[in-house]
Formats: structure tokens, C-alpha cells, sequence
């Protein structure tokens, strides 16, 4: 089928005309007698394009116009009269219609108007589906929870998204500062320009300058010619720094001056390249705590904090714990191509107690290897050995220095003692994970 049509038309010969010459083209069609059961047809029905007469005995078709559009946004409407005027084209164009065209006329224009407005509303369609898959995945509706926590900090994540200001994401590793980076963008005027992830603590200084801010050939060696930064990929839309805490000072510097002045200088330019460009900024550190002490520059924290928010770890919010694991389950098992487990309540029990210092993250890995190791169709609480210890372990200190420290160790653990690997899974830079080893006089 090429696409659905509903004609709306009091005439009945000429209703049935029409629907007669568009069914023989592959056209699905629909007809109503006035405004009112079409209306309702478009409610209960999906149509590609509308066919309606200007003079309806309940309405005026072109005042019906706003009202068909806002039924149906994706839907064009061609409008027919028996004495069309330039004013009425006018208004009828104005008010949404795809074109407008006199009875009477030689009925083979219609056709191809028609197959225009099919074309455009085939588009229309397909664009709409894209956009609501891309806010499935990338959008508000990507992040799983319905606690007061989670719920607050989405709705401040939506205001602030419809506008331009720089927004600084705080919380603990895990947390999804990065989900909410995305979805602050999908949900802007910005969401169709690009979105471009940097994490701050991967690389050096001077690698990190020149991916952020691009070189001038000659500038250093192996610089033969001229390249982008990352601030230039995201113009006109949104660059998202995640570690911003570990930032070098010099491109601190660097950073205000874009946020500040929206310029910058390439590594081995004179010149400022200008860009418009929202900045997103995450960090599991207490920046205000860092300026104060002179570890970060309090300007640019200043600038950075105009919209905070706080993304709460996952065991404050204990009632997102079970929709979340079963969003995993679901989602690796269908990775793996295996029938999807259901949770016993002792299994969700031993998840809700459970302290999660590695938060949504750490839950994520504990599901996918749950998930690929476990062949019964119900999950008990057994299958979660590697939680045992460490949750004894936890509950013998709530400290948060006893807390980072064991979990540090587990993760070591895990890979062996191979640093560069420990760092990648606990999301932080080497030099960060070198830091806290002889913080915490880990061998």
C-alpha cells in the first residue's frame, strides 16, 4: 500500500469520483460527510494526506485546518472549493495546507499534487519515528526510576534543557551523569547538530588541548596540517566534558575563555576561531571544595555552576533498583539470545540491600554477568556470590574513605592487579587512580 487518504466532502459523486481515481492508484481511502466525522476518523486513524472540501456543512474547511494539524501534525491537507480566491489560498496555506485547488479543475492535477503531499507526509512520518526511537534511546524517557530523587533531578534536567546555560552535572561514578548529558541535548533546540563526548581525565595536557581546541599545521611534530578540535565538531550544538575535575589549569584558562567569549585558540594559532557551542560538565568531585582550596579555578567553577544538579546514587534510591536490574536482564538476554529470567523476591532483596558504590554501572556489569552465566529461568539470591563479601565487608564501615578504599581492592582484584584496566572500570584517569592508591596505601 502507497498510503492511506481521507476524503471529507459532502458531495457524494464527487467524493466517491475522487476515492474511485485515488483507489485505483495503490491508495488506501477513507471518506466522511463533514468535519466533525472526519475529525474523528483522524483520531481513530493514521492518514498520509487529507482531501477536504473548503465548504463543509458544519465548518469552514480552511478554519478546520489548525484543528486537523494539531490531530494529526505528520497528515498534509490539500483543500477543494468550487470558487477558489487568492485570499483563501493565502489563509488556507497559512493555516497548515499542503496546496489548495479549485473543482472543477482537470481532475489529472490532482494527482500529482497528490503524490507530492504523499511524499511529504511519508518523510514527515519517518522523521517522527527517528525522533521518538532517538528519545527512547538518548532521551528523558532512556532513564529508568520513578524515586522522588531520580524524578527531581529530571525535572530540573528538563527545564534547564530547553535553554542555553551551561549546566555542571554532579554525583559518584555510575550515577549516569552521561545518560543525562544526552538526554539535556535531545531534548534541546540543539538536538539535531552534533553531541560530543570528551572525557577529561583520558588523556594529557597536551593531547587534550589539541582535542578539544584543534591545531594549526607546524604547530608540533606530527602536526602536517590542520585540524579540527572537539569544539569545532559541536558547533551548534553541545560538547559534553565529563571528569572536568581533572582538568589541567592551563586549559581551565582555556575553558572560561570559550564559555565566556565563545573563542578560542588553536594550538599554534593567532587567530580566535569562534563557535556556538552548550557546554555540559560532569564530575564526581566536590568542585566547590576544589576552588576553595585552590586545586580548581574558582572562576571557572563559578561559571560552570550557573545550573547544578545532583544525580543521587543508587542506594538512596533503593525503588529503582528492581526496574532497573529487570531493564539489564531484559537487555542482555536478548544480547545473548536467551529467554529472560525473572527475579525471585529473595534475588531483588539481596539487590535492594546491597550498596552499589559502583551505582547504575555496577549494577549493569553484575546483570550481564548474571544473565550469561545463569541458564534457570528464575534467579535466587545464590547467584549473587560476588556481593556477599563485599556487603559484610561495607557493613562493618560506613565510611566513604573504607568504602572507596575496598572497592578499589575489589576492582584490583578483579583485573589482577593491572592499573591502566582498574582505572577504566572504575570510569577515572590513571593518574586519579595513583592518586588514591597511595591515598589509601593500596600495594
Amino acid at each position: 500500500m502507497k498510503g492511506t487518504v481521507l476524503i471529507i466532502d459532502d458531495e457524494e459523486k464527487l467524493r466517491g469520483l475522487l476515492a474511485k481515481i485515488i483507489s485505483l492508484e495503490g491508495f488506501k481511502v477513507a471518506e466522511a460527510v463533514n468535519a466533525k466525522a472526519g475529525l474523528k476518523k483522524l483520531e481513530q486513524e493514521e492518514f498520509n494526506v487529507v482531501i477536504c472540501d473548503v465548504k463543509l456543512p458544519d465548518a469552514n474547511g480552511i478554519d478546520s485546518m489548525k484543528k486537523l494539524k494539531e490531530v494529526s501534525p505528520s497528515t498534509e491537507v490539500i483543500m477543494l472549493t468550487a470558487y477558489g480566491t487568492i485570499a483563501d489560498g493565502v489563509k488556507a496555506i497559512k493555516n497548515g495546507a499542503f496546496d489548495y485547488i479549485i473543482k472543477g479543475d482537470d481532475n489529472d492535477k490532482i494527482l500529482p499534487l497528490l503524490y507530492r503531499a504523499m511524499e511529504k507526509s511519508l518523510l514527515q512520518q519517518r522523521l517522527f519515528r527517528l525522533e521518538k526511537k532517538v528519545n527512547k534511546r538518548y532521551g528523558f524517557d532512556s532513564i529508568i526510576g520513578s524515586s522522588k530523587q531520580i524524578y527531581e533531578a529530571i525535572n530540573l534536567a528538563k527545564k534547564v534543557a530547553v535553554t542555553d546555560t551551561t549546566v555542571l552535572l554532579l554525583g559518584e561514578t555510575g550515577t549516569g551523569k552521561e545518560v543525562f548529558a544526552q538526554a539535556i541535548h535531545y531534548a534541546s533546540d540543539r538536538r539535531d547538530k552534533n553531541y560530543v563526548e570528551v572525557n577529561c581525565s583520558a588523556l594529557g595536557k597536551d593531547i587534550l588541548e589539541s582535542e578539544l581546541f584543534g591545531h594549526k599545521a607546524g604547530a608540533f611534530t606530527g602536526a602536517n596540517k590542520d585540524t579540527k578540535g572537539l569544539f569545532e565538531e559541536a558547533n551548534g550544538g553541545t560538547i559534553f566534558l565529563d571528569e572536568i575535575g581533572e582538568m589541567n589549569s592551563d586549559l581551565q584558562a582555556k575553558l572560561l575563555r570559550v564559555l565566556e567569549t565563545n573563542e578560542f585558540l588553536k594550538v599554534g594559532d593567532s587567530k580566535p576561531t569562534r563557535v556556538d557551542v552548550r557546554v555540559i560538565a560532569a564530575t564526581n568531585r566536590d568542585l566547590q571544595k576544589e576552588a576553595e582550596t585552590g586545586h580548581f579555578r574558582s572562576d571557572l567553577f563559578y561559571r560552570l555552576a550557573v545550573f547544578q544538579i545532583s544525580l543521587p546514587p543508587l542506594r538512596e534510591r533503593v525503588k529503582d533498583i528492581k526496574p532497573l536490574a529487570e531493564h539489564f536482564i531484559a537487555f542482555f538476554a536478548a544480547k545473548v539470545n536467551k529467554p529472560v529470567p525473572e527475579m525471585s523476591p529473595e534475588f531483588v532483596e539481596k539487590l535492594e540491600t546491597y550498596l552499589w558504590k559502583g551505582n547504575i554501572r555496577e549494577l549493569k556489569n553484575t546483570m550481564e554477568r548474571i544473565v550469561i552465566l545463569s541458564d534457570n529461568a528464575v534467579l535466587m539470591p545464590e547467584e549473587l556470590p560476588q556481593l556477599s563479601n563485599l556487603h559484610l565487608a561495607l557493613s562493618t564501615s560506613f565510611s566513604l574513605a573504607d568504602m572507596e578504599k575496598q572497592h578499589i581492592q575489589r576492582v584490583l582484584e578483579h583485573t589482577k592487579g593491572n592499573k591502566t584496566e582498574a582505572a577504566r572500570l572504575l570510569n577515572i584517569g590513571l593518574t586519579t587512580l595513583y592518586r588514591k592508591l597511595e591515598e589509601y596505601k593500596i600495594q
